[in-house]
């Protein structure tokens, strides 16, 4: 074919496979759950001060005080209430989670769509480079350039990001490796396509799924991470409230056995986020398998 019909899936083709995918997704009773409760968290962090009971970082109440009809999951060591700070937390991890993923997506994507489509000496040194990122481990690294940088939530989201784009570029290189030589690529090369518009215009849709299921399961990798840093007390620093800062101020021996309405609460919602997002990778995983048949 001649036209640059060849280079585009039909509207209608690419509706009936979104449409395929969604209902294979909506199969998967487990990514739908992990979805619904993604949701309810999202809606809780956006609507925080108006949901929040009492402002997380006023003192309220008495020292670690139990769960009552004032205070549902009672009050901290200085007397703020936990439900508030619970709430506030959410807006600190997802947050965490989601900036952290959009900015390694970004930098792995391009990188890795310029290795796997220039080839060559590019390829090669780019590839060299991400060998030497992969290497390190991880949380050794973050621990280090977060001592060096300063605790904070930017700085944190900046870390997590530098060392999350490797990943992303060799998975989206071999990706684009694979598609260079379609022939809907040879077409729009033989129409004078550039570059740019080849590789982010008609490759790079068609690598979404990959790219899609990694963001999914590093969001989840960036959310504990960011409590593991704040649980060492290198990440969100007191007194803004993240899930990790929670239970390191409930790790106390009298906390863990007396006081369970501290640490309980964070450590709960830490599993259900995370198990939510792996979830939903498995759902989006699943519906995007060429493998699978039928809806």
């Amino acid at each position: 074919m001649t036209s640059a019909a060849t280079a585009h899936v039909p509207s209608y083709e690419a509706d009936s496979y979104w449409r395929m995918i969604r209902q294979r997704f909506m199969q998967h009773k487990l990514a739908v759950a992990g979805l619904i409760i993604m949701g309810f968290l999202i809606l809780v962090g956006i609507f925080a001060p108006w949901i929040a009971p009492y402002d997380p970082n006023a003192i309220i109440g008495a020292f670690s005080a139990p769960p009552s009809g004032a205070h549902w999951l009672g009050t901290d060591q200085v007397g703020r209430d936990v439900l508030s700070r619970l709430i506030y937390a959410t807006r600190v991890s997802l947050a965490v989670g989601v900036i952290t993923v959009i900015l390694y997506v970004l930098i792995g994507t391009v990188v890795g769509a310029i290795a796997g489509y220039i080839g060559g000496w590019v390829d090669m040194l780019i590839n060299r480079i991400i060998d030497v990122f992969m290497s390190f481990p991880s949380m050794m690294v973050i621990l280090v350039l977060v001592t060096v940088l300063g605790t904070g939530l930017s700085n944190i989201i900046i870390v997590l990001a530098l060392l999350g784009w490797p990943a992303v570029a060799r998975l989206v290189r071999g990706s684009v490796l694979s598609l260079r030589q379609s022939e809907f690529v040879r077409a729009g090369i033989a129409l004078g396509f550039s570059s740019p518009r080849l590789i982010f215009g008609h490759i790079l849709p068609n690598a979404i799924g990959p790219i899609l299921v990694n963001a999914t399961f590093g969001a989840a990798a960036a959310i504990l991470s960011e409590s593991s840093l704040s649980f060492l007390g290198m990440g969100v620093q007191p007194p803004a409230a993240s899930w990790g800062n929670m239970l390191n101020a409930a790790q106390s021996i009298t906390a863990l056995t007396t006081q369970p309405w501290l640490w309980i609460p964070p450590g709960l919602v830490i599993i259900l986020s995370v198990l939510s997002i792996n979830f939903i990778g498995d759902g989006i995983r699943d519906a995007m398998d060429p493998r699978r048949t039928g809806a």
